[in-house]
């Protein structure tokens, strides 16, 4: 790989393409590939402090983000060894998988929100095959029979668990954590934010009016709800509340895991809590005209930024769009708007 240089990052520009963007002051985006993932690329934020790097996530365990985390960290005069430490937002292997394969070959720590270890230890069970059955049950729960099908269809190997190892410790909600070099040096604060998964973290830094978001709150796009091996009983809720305990917390820039910089938080968790205000209204609008499960209701409802008909979907999305819409339903039914009644194992929803 030829080597690259480091630039100031552009807002403007595209956050996929490969190499080293100062985005703060010590504080460096390098976007690592993803393999056959719609989102196509992974934000690894480095920074510089007295024992070496700290990552802020780590990228999915495949050659081509290794390659190019260690051309990026070449750029900064440092190397794959010269990472001492690595906080992970939450537990997909996109975020976590290529920190464990690291830490076996150059030792370097990694740490991950203690309201993941439900989940982890799932992914861990033997024997457990790639996918997971939770999700098919969720959407035969939903009336989709052909969809769990399909699922149940793409089931695949035994996980590899070489790149599942535990981590090193877990982080307390609240936890402060030094970072930084000499003079420079501040406290990053984790902040639990259930919803995307149940341990999600976000970083923030109230001296450089910071946010290392992960997946909780992105700039373009809304994070899957609830997709994990062990979900919440109301993924959506969990998520509506973390949302508001960011608009809480003093504004800062706002550094996605996927996706541009150059936004504010308190912006964007705006734009997210009326989306979400907006869907559910519209999924209330659909069970009111006589849809009674989400399968239903998911078919009635557009789908992405371009509007699609849920039978537009390729499986995989399509399964997301379902269980997200379960997850609107059931806050419907906590909030009172709706009643739930389960016949047969299908969840069926009416008007109160």
């Amino acid at each position: 790989m030829a080597p690259i240089r480091v630039t100031d990052d552009d807002p403007d520009g595209d956050w996929t393409v490969s190499g080293v963007f100062r985005c703060a002051p010590e504080v460096y985006r390098i976007p690592l590939p993803l393999p056959n993932d719609g989102l196509r690329a992974v934000n690894v934020y480095a920074i510089a402090d007295d024992s070496g790097w700290t990552l802020i996530d780590s990228g999915w365990a495949i050659a081509a983000a290794r390659e190019q985390l260690a051309a990026g960290l070449a750029a900064l005069g440092a190397g794959l060894g010269d990472v001492h430490r690595f906080l992970i937002t939450h537990v997909h292997r996109d975020h976590y998988t290529q920190a464990v394969v690291l830490r076996r070959e150059f030792g370097g720590k990694v740490l991950l929100g203690r309201g993941e270890r439900q989940a982890f230890a799932e992914i861990n069970r033997p024997g457990r095959r790639q996918g997971s059955t939770v999700h098919i049950e969720r959407l035969r729960r939903a009336g989709a029979a052909a969809l769990a099908e399909q699922v149940a269809a793409y089931q695949g190997e035994p996980v590899d668990l070489s790149v599942w190892a535990a981590p090193d410790e877990w982080i307390e909600d609240g936890a402060v954590i030094a970072i930084g070099a000499n003079a420079s040096q501040r406290g990053l604060t984790a902040i639990e934010t259930p919803g995307h998964t149940r341990g999600h973290l976000v970083f923030a830094d109230p001296a450089g009016e910071l946010l290392f978001a992960g997946d909780h709150v992105l700039p373009s796009i809304t994070p899957s709800i609830g997709f994990e091996p062990v979900p919440p009983p109301s993924p959506l809720a969990d998520f509506l509340v973390s949302l508001q305990l960011m608009r809480d917390w003093p504004d800062a820039a706002l550094l996605p895991a996927h996706g541009r910089v150059g936004r504010r938080v308190h912006e964007r968790v705006d734009e997210l809590l009326a989306h979400h205000g907006q869907r559910l209204d519209a999924t209330l609008k659909a069970v009111a005209d006589g849809r009674t499960t989400a399968a239903e209701v998911a078919a009635a409802l557009p789908w992405t930024r371009r509007e699609r008909a849920l039978a537009e979907l390729d499986t995989f999305n399509a399964m997301l769009a379902t269980l997200e819409t379960s997850a609107h339903l059931d806050v419907l039914v906590e909030r009172g708007a709706v009643a739930c009644d389960e016949v047969g194992g299908v969840a069926h929803y009416y008007p109160k």
